[in-house]
């Protein structure tokens, strides 16, 4: 009875001091605040602190750890990990934190803890300049950079995390601090692929890089041809600039014809320039092409996914592409679910990717390929098909995989897979990191480093 006591108090004191909203599950709207895009269960946290501003996030934090709460965060997007765990917890919701600020002379953007890539493109992009984004629009820039980063930049710039100058986090403790390079540098290092583990970022500084010209080729072929596609783009990429990225992929929109090949290149250049560099993919017969000079605004819509889906997915690092290897991906689309909007993707890294700093925790950068089934529909009934498709493709290609994870790639698939992804001999430098700044593992709800 005192709990209950206390914790009404807590929740009134809540509601009062934020700016933001608060919801409890009694509340009118708590079930839109908490719906999840992709999420195949019910979650129900015990309160969402919808938070308008970082004083909102000292204050939820406070009102968490008065009442012993987990903490869970949601930015802007919408990744699979902690979606589960988020079920009796805190919610921290910084979905109003949306702004971001370009400095085009320095080169430099500072975005909030709720922004999404379409948010940090429409800001920069105007003044010729960009950061390594994701490869869809809806992806949380916050979540996205700090676990690594990977997207149709890569190559040509870095991942994202490459380019993260500072963050702003409240801790465990509620205490607003700023790590960078010159700032609690050991908690910069760890935020450096080591995800939401240390404290909540409401604020990211990046670094930005001059695009003034960007190019798209997608080309579209018969799903028998999809071997020799893949081997095309395979060999165009490893005698290919730095400059150029992209995908092969399955789609399965069509319940008659059955999975469809596509492939796409990115550049960083023009469009005759591209044309040139996918001469090889162009010699294929193919149903469909369009080669053009677009903004890079065009290549994130690629990927982009309706709301309303039931989503999983997750990733192999790969050593390289042999005939054997090619084969292996190729035979799994077979099982994508159809009708739906699966994805079955396979793209490169290397470049600028290969080339980064092995200081940080980012385990999955020296991987040349990384393979990135996607599940994405409509009916529960199909979730056993779907989450099966899933973890067959990974199973086939298993004889090539490195060991390594990309982190932004996976959902929660258990403690073995997250040590892959920070890489095993950064571990117990992660956990003293964490024992620094969250000793009691109040930050628990998505990819976990526990506290030594």
């Amino acid at each position: 009875m005192a709990f209950r006591s206390k914790a009404h108090s807590a929740l009134a004191a809540l509601r009062e001091d934020l700016a933001g909203e608060v919801f409890a599950p009694w509340d009118p709207g708590y079930d839109a605040a908490r719906a999840v895009s992709g999420a195949r269960a019910e979650r129900r946290p015990a309160v969402i602190a919808r938070c308008a501003d970082a004083a909102d996030v000292v204050r939820a934090v406070r009102f968490g750890r008065d009442l012993d709460l987990r903490i869970a965060v949601r930015g802007g997007g919408r990744g699979l990990a902690g979606t589960a765990s988020g079920d009796g917890a805190l919610m921290v919701d910084l979905r109003r934190m949306r702004r971001v600020a370009v400095d085009p002379v320095a080169a430099v953007v500072r975005v909030e803890g709720g922004a999404t890539t379409g948010d940090l493109d429409r800001a920069a992009l105007p003044y010729g300049l960009a950061t390594p984004g994701a490869r869809a629009r809806a992806t949380g820039v916050a979540g996205f950079v700090l676990g690594g980063g990977t997207g149709w930049l890569d190559r040509a710039f870095g991942p994202a995390v490459d380019h993260l100058l500072a963050v702003e986090l409240v801790t465990a403790g509620a205490e607003r601090v700023r790590a960078s390079a010159d700032e609690r540098p050991e908690l910069f290092w760890a935020l450096h692929g080591g995800g939401g583990n240390f404290g909540i970022a409401t604020a990211l500084t990046l670094r930005l890089r001059g695009l003034p010209r960007f190019s798209l080729a997608r080309l579209l072929y018969p799903p028998g041809l999809a071997p020799e596609v893949v081997r095309a783009f395979r060999d165009i990429l490893r005698t290919g600039p730095d400059e150029l990225s992209g995908a092969v992929l399955y789609s399965s929109p069509h319940p008659v014809d059955g999975p469809l090949c596509a492939a796409v290149l990115t550049y960083a250049g023009g469009a005759d320039g591209l044309r040139a560099l996918a001469g090889p993919l162009r010699a294929l017969p193919h149903i469909r092409e369009r080669t053009a000079e677009v903004p890079y605004t065009r290549a994130q819509r690629l990927l982009d996914l309706p709301a309303g889906l039931r989503l999983h997915w997750s990733a192999e690092c790969l050593s390289g592409l042999p005939e054997e290897a090619v084969d292996a991906f190729c035979a799994e689309a077979e099982g994508m679910p159809v009708p739906s909007r699966s994805r079955q993707l396979l793209f490169p890294q290397g470049g600028a990717v290969a080339a980064g700093p092995r200081s940080c925790p980012v385990a999955s950068r020296d991987a040349p390929w990384i393979a990135h089934p996607c599940a994405a529909w409509a009916d529960p009934a199909d979730d056993a098909r779907a989450l099966g498709w899933v973890r067959d493709v990974r199973a086939a290609v298993r004889p090539w995989r490195t060991g390594a994870v990309c982190l932004d790639l996976i959902g929660e698939e258990g403690p073995e897979r997250v040590r892959a992804g920070l890489g095993a001999g950064n571990m117990l430098r992660l956990e003293k990191v964490k024992r620094r700044y969250d000793p009691d593992d109040v930050f628990r709800c998505h990819h976990n480093v526990r506290p030594v």
